[in-house]
């Protein structure tokens, strides 16, 4: 096999790979042997027809395509090794020629790994995030909590409130007219939801379980139902049931049902804890986030469309993976959302960009900084994968093989170089 390596504009290459003539008989024999078998001729035997004579037959390309696809892979896969570039997307294949007797030659339009030019990235200036934890954050947690342990009672002893838990029958009447669609029977409607068109549910407030009350409204201009839209109506309603929320005391006996504390304010000092270190977490992330913009945009780099579009499928495709493990096929998805694969793919677009460009600039830093893993970090993150995988260490690196180390080093430099421009940024107020 021989390799042609062509550069082209915007970081493209054309590899030119040439298959000897040899090769490509003792493929297309391969072919012939693997589907003799399927091929009926008359005069001979299933599977005993000479080549020659089906070649005759379908034409002395018959077996032209599935030998080239074979060759296309293997001699694809040896050219990546040969090649000294570093090529980031898949291939665009063309066959040049396909002959018997005469070398195959096929070429592959790839994307090669852009150069980088750094600007500043150390002591980049980043907006220091606000940390502190202030008593309202705290309350709203714990309401939350009180939330969730609240009981519903029914009510039958007041007329409807805000915030209330209705079951109601109506009907709407349009010019004294009722209308399609415009009935309902033990319909639950939680009061100041938003569920109905505005004004319905505050004309609810004050009536009594029983008693049949109108609520006059107007339907939106740009209501869903054309021949309602900007119309006055008026609805009979009549609420059969009330239930409310019944919230529990703000009292250590609270805090000790919810929580392993015994007083309530030992509970809100662990939920000021709690949200400080979630607060922590989310500065921790937006400086990461923020330094790598800052680098991002003070860098140079001419990303392929090959590159991007090679990103833009993994993405999707690792979106699929996800679906899948909850028991949802892509096809599902795309039936439930109403979405189509071009439109998930290009929705992938911005952060596929980003994600290359993270990668590319913090893979400049580990060059301009000669950052560097030793054996201690690979076992080290060989081990954390084993415990994610509940596996011995020594399976995941038979696992990983020469080239997942390589991988998983290169991922380790690219993670330090993560931590060494953070930790040079400079945080101002």
């Amino acid at each position: 096999m021989s390799l042609q390596v062509e550069k082209l504009e915007k970081n493209m290459a054309k590899l030119t790979i040439e298959v000897p003539a040899e090769e490509l008989e003792n493929a297309i024999e391969d072919v012939y042997r693997k589907n003799r078998g399927k091929i009926a001729i008359p005069g001979f035997r299933k599977g005993k027809a000479p080549r020659k004579v089906i070649e005759q037959m379908y034409g002395k390309g018959v077996f032209y395509e599935d030998a080239a696809n074979e060759l296309i892979q293997t001699a694809y896969e040896k050219a990546l090794k040969e090649c000294e570039e570093t090529i980031v997307s898949s291939p665009k294949i063309n066959v040049v020629q396909l002959e018997s007797g005469k070398p195959f030659v096929f070429t592959a339009e790839v994307a090669l790994k852009p150069e980088v030019t750094l600007g500043q990235y150390k002591g980049v200036e980043v907006k220091k995030a606000d940390v502190e934890v202030t008593e309202e954050e705290i309350d709203a947690e714990v309401n939350r909590e009180r939330e969730n342990s609240a009981r519903t009672i029914t009510v039958e002893d007041r007329p409807v409130k805000d915030g209330d838990m209705t079951v109601i029958d109506f009907e709407g009447f349009v010019d004294g007219v009722a209308f399609e669609g415009g009935k309902g029977e033990n319909y639950p409607l939680t009061i100041g939801s938003g569920t109905f068109i505005p004004g319905f549910e505050e004309a609810l407030i004050g009536a009594e379980i029983g008693v049949e009350t109108d609520v006059n409204v107007t339907f939106p201009e740009d209501y869903q139902a054309a021949e309602l839209a900007g119309k006055a109506a008026v609805f009979k309603c009549t609420v059969k049931e009330i239930k409310e929320k019944e919230l529990p005391e703000l009292d250590d006996e609270f805090a000790s049902e919810v929580s392993v504390f015994e007083t309530l304010a030992e509970y809100r000092e662990d939920v000021k804890k709690k949200i400080a270190e979630r607060k922590e977490e989310e500065a921790k992330n937006a400086k990461e986030d923020n330094v790598i913009s800052a680098i991002i945009e003070g860098a140079r780099m001419e990303i392929p469309d090959a590159m991007l579009e090679t990103q833009q499928r993994q993405m999707v495709d690792d979106f699929a993976n996800r679906m899948e493990t909850q028991g949802i096929s892509m096809e599902q998805y795309l039936q439930y959302t109403g979405m189509t694969e071009s439109r998930l793919h290009e929705q992938m677009r911005p952060q596929a960009l980003r994600r290359i460009q993270s990668r590319l600039v913090l893979e400049a830093v580990v060059k301009a900084e000669q950052i560097t893993a030793s054996e201690e970090d690979f076992e080290a993150e060989a081990a954390k994968m084993a415990e994610n995988y509940k596996m011995e260490a020594d399976k995941v690196k038979e696992l990983l093989g020469e080239n997942g180390k390589k991988q998983v080093m290169e991922d380790i430099c690219v993670n330090k170089a993560l931590a060494f421009v953070v930790e040079n940024a400079v945080e101002t107020e």
